[in-house]
This record gives structure tokens, sequence and C-alpha cells, in this order.
């Protein structure tokens, strides 16, 4: 397969996607655009390994596969299209490897790890499948002061907060639970109540503490960014295109009372353009 012929597999499978990260992809240059669209879908595909596995197959073995192809991106001939995408932009942009080890690293631990009884324990594995992705992209954005990768781990910590509280069904599901095990305590919500989609005070009391820590990392990205150069700001107008529609999603799980049960919930794309739009210029003007 060409590097063309790559980049398109990846372009395709960014935008069947439907992901809110998609529409701020559209104000990237086109060479950059490429390179989130390679690095989005990897991403997926490493993660679809695990969740979407197919009947019959072993996750285990695809995550070992994943690991073979990144470390033929850095060192030999990957051969899945993703993987051949992903070898031309990363000796381009110097993206370390180290960040797509430690992504798989965390996709892998769904295969063993259902529960997490700390914050702390939660937090290692939000850095390995969020905060990563965000240590990558500023490799893409272009930014230069060191200050940006904790802009970077903070609202990647945010938005991996936030996708846990909109997913808790879907996760329960799979027998998943991504809430500290501690907090469920502290409020007298137990396992067997989320996992049979229970809502009571008790939860809904479970949810304010979740999302008020949600709040304080994109509140700890935004301080940070505005201590950041002008064209550190400017280089990352799509990280903050994505923070403002993934923090409009958390503001909509709090005033729907925390019935994530019921739906997703979820930003319709017009508004998710217009969020987009709105920071664009925003930036531009500042």
């Amino acid at each position: 397969m060409t590097s063309s012929e790559a980049q398109a597999y990846c372009n395709a499978v960014t935008k069947r996607s439907g992901s809110n990260f998609y529409y701020s992809f559209f104000f990237l240059p086109a060479a950059r655009r490429a390179a989130m669209y390679t690095v989005y879908a990897f991403c997926k595909e490493v993660d679809n390994a695990v969740d979407e596995a197919p009947p019959g197959s072993d996750p285990a073995e695809a995550i070992r596969r994943w690991r073979a192809e990144v470390a033929a991106v850095y060192g030999g001939t990957p051969t899945h299209p993703v993987a051949i995408s992903l070898a031309g932009h990363v000796r381009h942009l110097g993206i370390p490897r180290e960040y797509f080890d430690e992504l798989i690293n965390g996709v892998e631990m769904d295969l063993s790890t259902t529960r997490y009884i700390t914050f702390d324990e939660l937090s290692r594995y939000c850095y390995r499948v969020a905060c990563v992705v965000g240590l990558i992209c500023l490799h893409i954005f272009g930014t230069r002061d060191p200050r940006a990768k904790d802009y970077a781990v903070n609202l990647g910590m945010a938005f991996q907060l936030t996708n846990i509280l909109r997913d808790l069904g879907t996760d329960a599901d799979r027998g998943r639970i991504y809430l500290p095990l501690e907090d469920l305590t502290r409020f007298g919500y137990t396992e067997e109540l989320l996992l049979q989609r229970h809502y009571s005070p008790r939860f809904n009391s479970l949810m304010a503490v979740q999302c008020k820590r949600a709040h304080e990392f994109y509140d700890k990205a935004r301080a940070i960014l505005e201590s950041l150069p002008l064209a550190d700001r400017k280089a990352l107008t799509p990280a903050e295109m994505m923070r403002g529609v993934y923090e409009r999603i958390l503001l909509r799980i709090e005033q729907a009372g925390y019935r994530v049960f019921d739906s997703r919930i979820s930003i319709p794309p017009v508004s998710r353009l217009a969020i987009a739009a709105n920071v664009c210029l925003r930036n531009f003007f500042s």
C-alpha cells in the first residue's frame, strides 16, 4: 500500500467515526490535518481491538500485533494502513514512540482491569488513554512552550473524565466501572446499583462530585492556556475547539440531572461546528 492510499484509509476511518474531534480538524492546514486523521485512526483501531473485538477473536493478540506495528513504524516495515501512514508523520513531526506505547498500555488495561479503587489509580489509566493523545497532538499543532504539556495533560484528563461520566451505562454493560470505588463507598452507592443503572439522590451526589472534578481539570487547562505565548495559544485552537465541545457535554450532563443511563448525551453536529467557529474567530482576533 502506498502512503497516499494509507492516508486515504485513515481519512475514511476518521470521517466515518462522527467523532466530536472531527470538526476541530477542519481548521488545521492540510498536512497537519492529515496527521490528525492518522493519529485519530490509530487510536480508534487500537481501541476497537478491545472494545469492538469480533466474536471469536483474541483481543490480547490484537494488542500484540499493534505493539509490533508501532515498533515497525519506528524501525521496520509496517503493514497495517494506519501504521504505514503513521510512519511518515512521526518522522516529519518527531513524535516520540513512548506515547504510542503508553496508549496501547492503557487500552490493554481494559483486558484485565474493570475497577479502580482510588482516583490515583484511575488517573494512571486516563493518562495513558487520553493525556498521551494530547501530548501527541502538541507535535502536530506545533507548540513550543514546555508548559503546553501541562495543558495537554490536564485537558486530556478532563476529556476522559467527561467520557467516563457520559458512558457510565455503556461501560456498565461491559462490566466496567470507571468511577473510583472509594467515591461510591463515600456516598453509599454500590457497584451493583451502578451496574443496574439505578438513579437515586446518592447517585446524584456521587455524580456532582465527579463533574466538579472534571470542571477543575478544564479550569487548570484554561489557566495554563492563558499563560502561554500568543503563538502557542493560536496553535492550540483545535484543542480549544475540542474543549468547547466536551465542556458543553459536561454541562449537559449536569443540566440533565445526571440521567446518563437514559440516552447518550451528545452535541449535534451543527452545534459542534458553531463552537469550533466561535473559538476560531475568538483566537483570530486575540
